[in-house]
């Protein structure tokens, strides 16, 4: 699966996906990424990719132009869908992220300012996606986590594809407490099933904290 990200700030990317699981996967070429600057896709001697909004209001907004050549550009090597990073786009859960894990690639356009303008949306039939309902400064935070969350459910990336299973979003009984060793630690000791060696108490055990855990987390519980 490929990831091209299309952003103002490419920089933020190597740092974050230089590292562990993801990293790995882009090392031994399971997966592909590449951050690409969108003021390369200007034609103006100042690079420009925002400008005032129709209309008027505060800040800035993000110019179609630029965007969507970017865009263009990049299809030629990645047929997957164009997403926009948005505030008050469809929520990010693991559903989601299970279904764009099926994708040949994603396209991903990082929004700042104000936003993007309208026509970028309509014109590369973006599907819109947020991480949750708050702001940050940009899409490319968002971006990192929406690619986190896909990269880590294709094939080959997770060295264990059972971890997968007991994802607490992904599997029904998941999201047990879980432990190490030593044994005891400041006074706080290990249950005592999880050191009894009897699987079917320790099984038991799990499902019943699990399902705890879920009677409390709203997201869980749905």
């Amino acid at each position: 699966m490929k990831f091209d990200v299309v952003t103002i700030f490419p920089g933020m990317f190597s740092p974050v996906f230089q590292q562990g699981v993801i990293g790995r996967a882009i090392e031994r070429g399971v997966i592909g990424f590449q951050a690409h600057d969108l003021r390369l896709y200007t034609h103006d001697r100042h690079r420009q990719v925002d400008d005032m909004p129709f209309g008027g209001g505060p800040g800035m907004v993000m110019k179609p132009e630029p965007v969507i050549e970017a865009v263009e550009s990049l299809r030629a090597g990645n047929a997957g869908q164009v997403v926009l990073m948005e505030p008050w786009g469809e929520l990010l859960d693991q559903k989601l992220a299970a279904e764009l894990a099926q994708q040949w690639g994603l396209i991903i356009v990082c929004g700042r300012y104000e936003g993007i303008d309208d026509r970028v949306r309509t014109a590369l039939q973006a599907r819109e996606i947020s991480i949750g309902d708050y702001v940050v400064s940009g899409g490319e935070i968002p971006a990192m986590v929406l690619i986190d969350a896909v990269a880590r459910l294709v094939p080959g990336v997770v060295g264990d594809p059972g971890s997968l299973a007991q994802d607490a979003f992904s599997s029904e009984f998941a999201g047990w407490p879980q432990f190490t060793r030593p044994a005891e630690y400041r006074g706080m000791a290990v249950p005592d099933v999880l050191l009894s060696g009897d699987h079917a108490r320790i099984k038991q055990w799990r499902r019943q904290q699990a399902a705890q855990r879920r009677g409390s987390h709203p997201k869980l519980r749905s």
